[in-house]
């Protein structure tokens, strides 16, 4: 039967504003993929994200480039392949909803979860983080408040401002016994990271993302020689091939699928960083349960998750993930085990 792939875009809203260092925005347009074969759907997200140079814009010019690189869905290498002759660097977010849509057509073929599919642990998912994002202190001591009412245990919270300190403050005195996360969103100067390591560290914070620029891996490595709290890279892992180089600034990746290109090349990322000694967080943009599914199925590898995305949403268009406050179980429907709303 002839194959058919089709997309479109909605804007996706959070249910308040989300703000990183960055930036604060309450409206993402995602991007869903839709391949059809012999009855079977295989469906796919693109969520781009212009730090990494990708907008709606560039998602709606690139895919009709790109959509012809799928013909064979179980040609894995072949889709790849062609992907990379088309465009070898850019567009990674248009390449994951290509590649997440393949597999999940290839696993309801064959009537088995993604996870499966691929042969991989059935390990239980480590208790994902849910984000604190930046607002006032107020606001901020507001949402920790009622994550944890909700059952949360593990708070990861947005940092890059002048009140950092007051924030880590605020947020222990608010919730003493969580678990803390910080996310610096490539926001910090190295003095400024210096100085807030003895904050992080007397409040018992469990870890730090990107504390600085992106392409600041010396100063990386000179804060991961004094530093007690692991170091995440996150803004500075581009590519699989940047893994080898961040091995000696950090401590841990933060795996996402739509910058590094889809679930596969999330794979290799992930043991790459294991046989250099990494620590690895599967992590998450604001997606869809779609999005936040096929991330899923590869969390039971991990040491850490971040897949609280869709939780952020109000108008989330697919269902049947299902979550027990942090605590997200493994899909154990076919393909990435999410429906349409």
């Amino acid at each position: 039967m002839t194959a058919r792939l089709t997309w479109e875009t909605l804007e996706l809203h959070t249910k308040q504003p989300f703000g990183i260092a960055r930036w604060t925005h309450s409206v993402y347009p995602r991007t869903f993929v839709s391949f059809e074969q012999s009855g079977l759907i295989g469906r796919g997200e693109a969520a781009p994200n212009a730090f990494y140079g990708e907008t709606r814009g560039t998602v709606e010019a690139v895919l009709p480039l790109l959509a012809g690189a799928l013909q064979d869905p179980w040609d894995w290498d072949g889709l790849q392949a062609a992907l990379r002759a088309t465009m070898p660097h850019d567009h990674p977010s248009v390449k994951c909803a290509l590649e997440m849509a393949a597999l999940d057509w290839c696993a309801q073929s064959a009537g088995l979860p993604v996870w499966k599919l691929l042969g991989l642990s059935p390990a239980p998912l480590p208790e994902s983080s849910y984000t604190v994002s930046l607002a006032d202190l107020p606001a901020m001591r507001q949402q920790a408040r009622e994550a944890v009412g909700r059952g949360y245990t593990v708070l990861k919270v947005k940092l890059g401002t002048g009140q950092d300190e007051a924030i880590i403050a605020a947020l222990r005195e608010e919730e003493p016994d969580v678990t803390l996360r910080v996310d610096a969103n490539a926001a910090w100067t190295r003095p400024q990271a210096k100085r807030m390591l003895g904050v992080l560290e007397a409040a018992k914070v469990e870890l730090v993302e990107q504390p600085l620029a992106a392409g600041d891996l010396e100063g990386h490595a000179e804060l991961r020689r004094v530093a007690r709290v692991p170091l995440v890279a996150d803004e500075s892992l581009h590519h699989v091939g940047d893994v080898l180089a961040l091995a000696k600034a950090f401590d841990g990746v933060n795996l996402k699928l739509a910058k590094l290109g889809g679930p596969l090349r999330a794979l290799e990322a992930l043991r790459l960083a294991r046989a250099h000694g990494m620590s690895v967080m599967m992590g998450c943009m604001i997606e869809s349960s779609l999005g936040i599914a096929a991330a899923a199925h590869l969390a039971g590898l991990c040491d850490w998750a971040d897949l609280d995305g869709a939780l952020l949403l109000a108008d989330d268009p697919f269902t049947g993930l299902h979550w027990q406050a942090g605590t997200l179980a493994r899909p154990t429907e076919q393909g990435w085990g999410v429906q349409r709303v």
